[in-house]
């Protein structure tokens, strides 16, 4: 997949040379998307939104957590004044837990990824969306993200400006 992906940026470096090359009027722009994520006021959103959850999915297994330390020391307490039966009992009840635990960390950790691309999918579109605009706007011929450019000068940078122009979108 990385490989694939190392041709497909290669491919387009080279093609966009090629189409320099035939024409006066080649713009490249050049976009960091995490950086805009990060820096967006609905970015920041998104990222207090998804911390909130995260936060309240862990108090709450924190709570099934503590739960079951408890069972387990009333259980060793108990155990030697406790039949055979009633040991075992205690044992598959805190056995029950220790897996209602695990099943429900498993669903709160789809639950908080699921939460999380939602959110960056619906934010991704429209940066996309202001992307499209500031391409033609500005006569840009190519606007690539910088997560696979090994180098790029500053001038082709047009975060800052697709930042502003988000935050005063959405």
């Amino acid at each position: 997949m990385r490989m694939l992906k190392t041709v497909f940026i290669s491919a387009i470096f080279f093609f966009s040379f090629v189409a320099a090359s035939y024409t006066q009027d080649f713009k490249l722009g050049v976009v960091d998307l995490q950086r805009v994520v990060e820096a967006s006021n609905s970015g920041k959103k998104i990222k207090e939104e998804i911390t909130k959850k995260g936060k309240k999915m862990e108090g709450d297994l924190s709570a099934k957590r503590e739960e079951i330390e408890n069972l387990k020391k009333k259980l060793e307490r108990e155990a030697q004044v406790m039949s055979k039966e009633q040991r075992d009992t205690k044992e598959r009840e805190v056995d029950i837990k220790i897996y209602d635990f695990k099943v429900l960390e498993k669903k709160y950790k789809e639950e908080l990824f699921k939460f999380q691309n939602e959110k960056l999918d619906g934010m991704k579109k429209e940066i996309f969306e202001i992307v499209q605009e500031l391409g033609k706007k500005g006569g840009y011929t190519l606007v690539i993200e910088k997560l696979g450019v090994l180098y790029s000068p500053e001038t082709v940078d047009i975060t800052e400006e697709l930042i502003k122009q988000y935050n005063a979108k959405y």
